[in-house]
């Protein structure tokens, strides 16, 4: 598919279409799509994708139900425009918490001009010395638990087959050498969805997100993506973004319900 083809339509049902399903994660996809973390990712249920023909009040009721079932008490959902019934309000009506605001953002991959300082680098991960790098970024960042050495090895499994078959992969990121900074990528339908950009807060500020940007696009039209998709922070990635060329899409918003 080449980056003509990729208009606002294709652009917004990608954004819509897009979920994370960690591994050894349970899900629902009944009314909308729902995600059981693991606790390693701090647990709790994420839902999205809204496709039903009941009303917010039933698909929200629905979502607690099953939430509880698996024994969870805190249930995060994330708005998309394309969604059906709109959860929102009724999220808002039952007390639930805007936690997070992300702007959908994509650009031509030949369009964006991404300004990295030389002091900043960015590496695609091969071995388990990178993967065990990029886990020491993403405990303290992400607040998530640290792999052990056999998670370690399956995480370079993982990301080691994503790579060699063209589906994705995973840079690290390193200011004067010292590994501070990641991000990973999936490829599908020529576009390359970005995600997990992590960098340790005292080296924020010095270009490595922007290093770590840069290889993730780089490598990515190696692998045939011609259009960059990417859910940017309002406050810390989406602005960084939007000057190297990325056009805003619309917003995409987080409600937490506590259920306990």
């Amino acid at each position: 598919m080449s980056a003509a083809l990729h208009g606002t339509d294709d652009i917004l049902r990608a954004a819509a279409s897009w979920a994370w399903f960690p591994r050894d994660s349970e899900r629902a996809d009944d009314h909308l799509l729902l995600v059981r973390y693991p606790t390693r990712f701090g647990g709790g249920v994420r839902g999205s994708q809204v496709r039903s023909s009941s009303d917010a009040a039933t698909v929200l009721d629905h979502a607690v139900e099953r939430t509880r079932e698996w024994g969870e008490a805190r249930l995060t959902f994330w708005t998309n425009p394309s969604d059906g019934p709109d959860l929102e309000e009724e999220l808002r009506r039952r007390g639930a918490e805007h936690i997070d605001t992300v702007a959908v953002l994509a650009g031509a991959i030949d369009e964006l001009a991404v300004d990295v300082p030389p002091e900043a680098t960015g590496e695609v991960v091969r071995t388990l010395d990178q993967v065990r790098a990029v886990d020491a970024i993403n405990v303290p960042v992400w607040e998530q638990a640290p792999l052990d050495d056999e998670g370690l090895r399956v995480e370079l499994g993982e990301v080691t087959a994503r790579r060699e078959t063209g589906e994705g992969l995973r840079v690290l990121g390193r200011l004067d050498g010292q590994p501070v900074s990641t991000g990973g990528c999936t490829i599908l339908d020529g576009f390359t969805r970005l995600w997990g950009a992590a960098t340790l807060p005292e080296f924020r500020g010095r270009g490595v997100y922007r290093a770590v940007l840069a290889e993730r696009l780089r490598a990515s039209i190696g692998l045939g993506a011609t259009t960059a998709l990417v859910k940017g922070r309002v406050a810390t990635s989406a602005p960084i973004l939007t000057r190297v060329g990325f056009h805003h899409y619309g917003d995409e918003r987080a409600y937490r319900l506590d259920l306990a």
